[in-house]
């Protein structure tokens, strides 16, 4: 299996222990295939490729971070971006256009993350509904979930357990109205007390009316990285670590791990070997393997890259790239 593989220095192909660089970019958070092209979400804005990482169009979007892209079934595609903005695109991915409706509220309500000095939030997380393309929604770090049935001509602002920073929001596979959303200690006035509640997953049954916080007893609590099977059981696979800023350079190290759930958050076991007990180096790229239910590939921010079998062993791939943002199964 070839594998792309996001880092904070560019894209980088991986294939029978082996790596090279795609693109030369900073930061590339999002690698998707959308109707044969390849779109990767960047520091700099999207790149677009057309024949999988031979040649490159862009960048698009070069005033903004591009943190995720979705299409919907028309082959619409929306973009979230830091600054937060939504941005849509009805050819491919060429050219876009804001979504005001959603501009006018993050502007309106100040949102940003609580850093000295803060920095602007940014929109991290797209989920389209599958049956129905009026209906996204749109994480905020740090600011909410941002909820439209019409396309974006209104929005409904929620957040799981009254907590506004967002990193990622998944549907359920089968369960229609069930998603599942990661998140940290970030509020608009600052960080919240490291308790339980403050921080980990939640899950809604009824498409984010309302919220149940699945992620007691779990430490670390600060998640971030979620991936889910496409195939029963559907499991869920988060990483998670003490702070936003867990790091292999920390003393001791990042103190990461990595859990997964096989009843849709009901329990969670540790998907870590001995070794990742805690891990020395914290996860940020995370993808669920296609052709291997139960098993997930994962990168570190000391530029490994795993692959973690369902049944906790784990096999490095290759060591040697920059930190692991992002990867793509292909």
């Amino acid at each position: 299996m070839k594998l792309f593989v996001g880092t904070s220095r560019g894209l980088f192909i991986v294939k029978d222990g082996k790596s090279h660089r795609a693109l030369d970019a900073r930061a590339v958070r999002e690698i998707v295939q959308v109707q044969g092209d390849l779109l990767v979400g960047t520091s700099e804005g999207l790149y677009l490729s057309p024949d999988r990482g031979e040649t490159w169009e862009g960048p698009f979007l070069g005033d903004y971070a591009v943190w995720q892209i979705r299409g919907d079934s028309h082959g619409t595609l929306y973009a979230g971006t830091n600054p937060a903005e939504l941005f849509k695109s009805a050819d491919g991915g060429r050219s876009w256009r804001s979504i005001e409706s959603f501009k006018e509220i993050v502007e309106r309500e100040g949102w940003c993350i609580p850093l000295n000095p803060p920095i602007p939030s940014q929109a991290r997380a797209i989920v389209i509904d599958s049956e129905n393309d009026q209906q996204i929604w749109v994480g905020v770090e740090v600011g909410g979930i941002l909820h439209t049935q019409n396309g974006g001509e209104s929005w409904v602002v929620g957040c799981p357990g009254e907590n506004p920073d967002l990193h990622m929001i998944f549907p359920h596979p089968r369960e229609k109205g069930t998603l599942f959303a990661s998140t940290g200690y970030g509020r608009l006035d600052g960080i919240a007390e490291m308790a339980e509640g403050n921080a980990g997953v939640f899950r809604s049954s009824d498409s984010g009316e309302s919220w149940e916080y699945v992620w007691g007893g779990i430490s670390p609590r600060y998640s971030r990285p979620m991936c889910i099977d496409q195939s029963p059981p559907f499991a869920i696979t988060v990483g998670s670590a003490p702070t936003a800023f867990s790091s292999h350079k920390d003393q001791g190290g990042a103190g990461a791990m990595l859990f997964r759930s096989e009843d849709d958050g009901a329990s969670w076991r540790s998907l870590c070997d001995p070794r990742h007990t805690p891990s020395h180096a914290n996860f940020h790229g995370l993808a669920a393997n296609p052709d291997d239910p139960g098993s997930v590939f994962v990168g570190t921010d000391n530029g490994e890259l795993w692959f973690v079998g369902s049944d906790c062993q784990w096999s490095l791939l290759v060591d040697d790239l920059p930190t692991v943002l992002s990867i793509m199964p292909s």
